[in-house]
């Protein structure tokens, strides 16, 4: 079962997250059939959003964050909500991303979108996610994800991530970096210990005094037949059955969940009654 632990640490001043992944990223890797290379960059990425998701406070809250390889040639790209219903996919990664560019979309019930773009610094997800926190939101964030793969099945993935908050003491950023070592090859920890071992070995003094905070984030696409339709309801009945006799029915695909949605003449029809 996939699990986001929260908490406060350190006097309050360093917000602690604690993610186990591994079903996240083996649903991914269902849905998709994804190649190794691919499943970790996905896996990662959607590790990362799990994490941002959790951190949404609006009800309506959404982020996505897009990953694209300077030539073009490998993309991905997942999204989340405040509900914690994560999903993903990822184009011609089978070996990897050589530069490129990170964006991130959050809509937190602000007036408008934020935007952020960063370039990517490594193939690794969580040094490119430590410098959109350092160039974007200006929040000094140490992260730690992992995604072990083997024999086409992610036996652990997940991490973990500090965030300082405003006024946090040198001797509480010593304690964050310091708790941080423990957690260099995340994978073998997320597989060692879990989501609930880590927070049990390293955090229960800390958690004790501010409580815990758990949520189950799950691969969840938000399509449905029904929102297609209103997808294609704009293109109007005679364009939407011109389609049809050109190429034997409308179809939409969803990306995110591989799922096709097919339309035929009389489906059309319907539509407009």
């Amino acid at each position: 079962m996939n699990k986001l632990y929260k908490a406060l640490v350190y006097d309050l001043q360093v917000s602690l997250s604690v993610l186990d992944t591994t079903a996240l990223v083996n649903d991914a890797i269902k849905i998709h059939n994804l190649d190794e290379a691919s499943a970790k960059l996905l896996g990662g990425l959607l590790t990362a959003c799990a994490y941002m998701a959790g951190c949404l406070k609006s009800e309506k809250g959404a982020v996505s964050i897009t990953v694209k390889s300077c030539d073009g040639s490998a993309t991905a790209s997942v999204s989340g909500d405040k509900d914690g219903h994560i999903r993903g996919f990822v184009y011609g990664a089978e070996n990897g991303l050589k530069g490129g560019f990170m964006t991130v979309i959050k809509e937190d019930g602000l007036f408008r979108p934020f935007n952020g773009t960063c370039e990517l610094k490594s193939e690794d997800v969580s040094e490119n996610l430590m410098q959109y926190f350092h160039q974007s939101e200006q929040v000094e964030t140490a992260v730690s994800f992992g995604v072990k793969i083997k024999d086409g099945k992610c036996i652990a993935a997940g991490g973990v991530v500090m965030q300082l908050l405003p006024g946090t003491s040198e001797e509480n950023m010593d304690k964050a970096e310091n708790a941080m070592q423990n957690f260099i090859d995340a994978a073998e920890v997320i597989e060692r210990l879990g989501a609930d071992g880590i927070m049990e070995k390293y955090f229960s003094e800390e958690t004790e005094k501010s409580g815990v905070y758990l949520s189950f984030p799950e691969y969840k696409c938000n399509c449905s037949r029904k929102k297609i339709e209103g997808v294609i309801l704009p293109l109007g009945r005679n364009e939407l059955l011109k389609i049809v006799e050109e190429e034997g029915r409308v179809s939409v695909h969803c990306h995110y969940c591989n799922t096709n949605y097919k339309f035929t003449a009389e489906d059309v029809d319907k539509l407009f009654k």
